[in-house]
């Protein structure tokens, strides 16, 4: 039984449509102790080259829901972005949006309990996304 008395998250990103890791992705943390409690912001962090955040800040004690929002719009609208392009390009539709981004940012809201790890990585490209929790 852990002794712990708060959970912890991590996260990555995957660009789908590129096959790697998405760099420079923000994200922000929030957390709240209950249903209807008002969110408090707690920072965030960018994604590294390997598509990781590995420096998002602690979840306070009595933490029950956390949510993590992901920038993509800024992601998807960087010039080095080949595959977005590339996307587009093969897509019937007009573009939705000048960044390429349907998506401009990916809010996740989870529940968590204390003691335990909750990786939540974020699956992405241009027209679409998935989530799960990992391990």
């Amino acid at each position: 039984m852990s002794t712990q008395t708060t959970a912890s998250v991590s996260t990555h990103v995957l660009d789908t449509s590129a096959g790697r890791p998405a760099g420079g992705v923000t994200v922000s943390l929030e957390a709240r102790s209950g249903p209807g409690v008002p969110w408090t912001a707690l920072g965030g962090s960018a994604t590294d080259a390997d598509g990781r955040c590995k420096d998002l800040p602690a979840l306070p004690e009595g933490t029950t829901h956390v949510r993590l929002d992901f920038d993509t719009e800024t992601y998807f609208s960087s010039n080095q972005h080949h595959a977005t392009r590339q996307a587009e390009a093969q897509q019937d539709a007009p573009r939705v949006r000048d960044s390429g981004a349907f998506f401009p940012e990916v809010a996740i809201t989870f529940a968590v309990v204390p003691g335990e790890h909750f990786h939540v990585p974020l699956l992405l490209n241009p027209f679409g996304y998935s989530v799960y929790r990992g391990s």
